[in-house]
């Protein structure tokens, strides 16, 4: 219990600073914006408790908007996020449920599985966050264009995070 205790602090810790040190100096031409710290909240386990995750999304959300100066909008999209995260884990549950003390990640779930999961809550996180940041329909395909290409850059870090992770010995 202690050790997932720590290996998720240390892993908040890694995805905070990969973030606000690395990933927040990207930005191609104003579209493509990475955000590789919503990975933590995709990567709870099933069983953890609604208001866990939820206060956990605000936790990370409130860190990135501290660094970033961005005045609550992270807080938002990922509370956004994780609040979704259960009706999206409802809407694509497997026949037989989830196993109790599996993540939702490429290991235990398989590539199709995981790739509807993060692409749900991704362009989800996406949209809530550029479109509350621009707070403006006069710009919305311009906006919707940088949260596709955003998503899609998130999405190609997140799977080549949980590539690294992925041993394929110990697939369910």
């Amino acid at each position: 219990m202690i050790r997932d205790v720590l290996n998720y602090l240390f892993v908040f810790i890694l995805l905070v600073l990969t973030q606000v040190v690395i990933l927040n100096n990207i930005e191609l031409g104003g579209y493509i914006n990475p955000y590789l710290y919503v990975l933590f909240i995709l990567a709870l386990p099933f069983e953890t408790n609604e208001n866990l995750v939820l206060f956990l999304a605000f936790l990370i959300g409130l860190t990135i908007d501290i660094f970033s100066s961005t005045m609550g909008f992270h807080t938002s999209a990922a509370v956004f996020m994780a609040f979704s995260r259960k009706y999206v884990l409802k809407l694509i549950q497997p026949r037989g449920g989830y196993e109790f003390g599996t993540t939702p990640s490429l290991q235990h779930m398989g590539l199709s599985w995981f790739m509807t999961y993060a692409v749900i809550l991704v362009v989800l996180h996406h949209l809530f966050l550029f479109y509350t940041e621009t707070f403006n329909f006069s710009q919305f395909f311009s906006t919707f264009g940088r949260v596709i290409v955003s998503s899609i850059f998130t999405l190609i870090l997140i799977f080549i995070v949980q590539l690294f992770n992925y041993n394929p010995n110990t697939r369910k």
